[in-house]
């Protein structure tokens, strides 16, 4: 059976089914190597954005960002902490054609004080894989709680939950690798699983284990891509208002500042399709500033590219905040391990 990357992680999302039968899932052939909840703290940062940023239609000039500590102890009596961290990406995973972005952002942050409370709550003892099949049914439930207790107009989308949900999930595989002493993706492994991914995607895959599916060693290389939104500007006749903080303007001085070869572009709609002309402008415009720039005539081999690569999304990626020195945004691949502390 051949399955695509983006059949496989769809179907992760949809495995687990909400109601009474997911929150009565326990555990099963108890391992020593399993662990249990012990605590869960979580706090917020708030961060703008150097300039304001435009993909699908909507612009968005800050973010909150939800950190999530979880400490995680094994049956032999080990234990450790890990850390999970997600943007409150409410403007993508949670639009409203009526509620403010601050209304929406604040359903999801108490939502995600119900997550907390929840996750610390929670007796079963497992794999991550199996306390999140008990906890996401728990999730959706709070989900649909503040719905209705704060009255919003429509209620909170299931993307929405597991994006606020995710760091509460990161955070326990972290701790997970870490209390094994683990790569983090080197944790799926029939030695500290005890059910294959039919368990968790249905009878088409049994007998088959999420190994499988990952790299067997990290890539010590992962590809950085700028992201151009739909209000960046491109050329300096594109500059209505400079932000004079001494970093690049434009985008062919961020390809030269950065030594970019990879440019991911937010689209929506005729108007920023044109400005672009379709990537082409900016495919040739990145082609030619590598040319001329440092990145085809110094620094090392391995940092010269082979050719520049745009690619148009929907999705949303991190923007840079006053601390960070470019709007980029990374792609991860299996076999990453942006995790655990053990990974590197």
């Amino acid at each position: 059976m051949r399955i695509t990357r983006r059949g496989f992680l769809s179907g992760l999302v949809a495995a687990p089914v909400a109601g009474t039968a997911v929150r009565a899932v326990g555990t099963t052939a108890p391992r020593m190597t399993d662990i249990r909840i012990l605590d869960v703290r979580h706090g917020y940062q708030d961060w703008r954005y150097r300039a304001p940023y435009k993909f699908g239609g909507r612009v968005v000039d800050r973010v909150t960002i939800l950190n999530v500590r979880c400490r995680v102890e094994t049956r032999a009596g080990k234990s450790a902490w890990g850390f999970g961290s997600m943007t409150m990406g409410n403007m993508w995973a949670f639009p409203s054609p009526t509620m403010s972005y601050d209304v929406t952002l604040g359903a999801m942050k108490d939502l995600a004080e119900r997550m907390a409370r929840l996750t610390s709550q929670c007796r079963e003892v497992g794999h991550p894989l199996d306390l999140a099949l008990v906890l996401e049914a728990e999730y959706l439930a709070a989900a649909a709680e503040v719905s209705r207790e704060r009255k919003l107009d429509q209620p909170i989308p299931k993307l929405c939950t597991l994006v606020v949900a995710s760091p509460f999930d990161a955070a326990l595989h972290d701790a997970f690798g870490k209390v094994h002493a683990r790569n983090v993706y080197a944790t799926y492994g029939p030695d500290l699983m005890t059910h294959d991914l039919s368990r968790y995607l249905g009878p088409d895959f049994k007998g088959e284990g999420l190994e499988r599916y990952l790299l067997r060693k990290p890539q010590e290389r992962i590809p950085l891509f700028h992201s151009v939104g739909g209000l960046d500007p491109l050329e300096a006749k594109d500059v209505e208002k400079p932000v004079g903080d001494g970093l690049p303007e434009t985008l062919p001085e961020w390809i030269a500042r950065n030594g970019l070869v990879r440019v991911k572009i937010k689209l929506s709609g005729r108007a920023e399709a044109s400005r672009t002309g379709s990537t082409a402008w900016i495919s040739t415009s990145a082609a030619r500033t590598s040319a001329t720039s440092s990145i085809s005539s110094g620094r090392s081999a391995r940092a010269r590219p082979r050719a520049s690569r745009a690619s148009c999304t929907s999705s949303s990626p991190r923007r840079a905040t006053s601390r960070q020195t470019a709007p980029t945004s990374c792609t991860k691949r299996p076999g990453s391990a942006p995790w655990s502390s053990t990974s590197r």
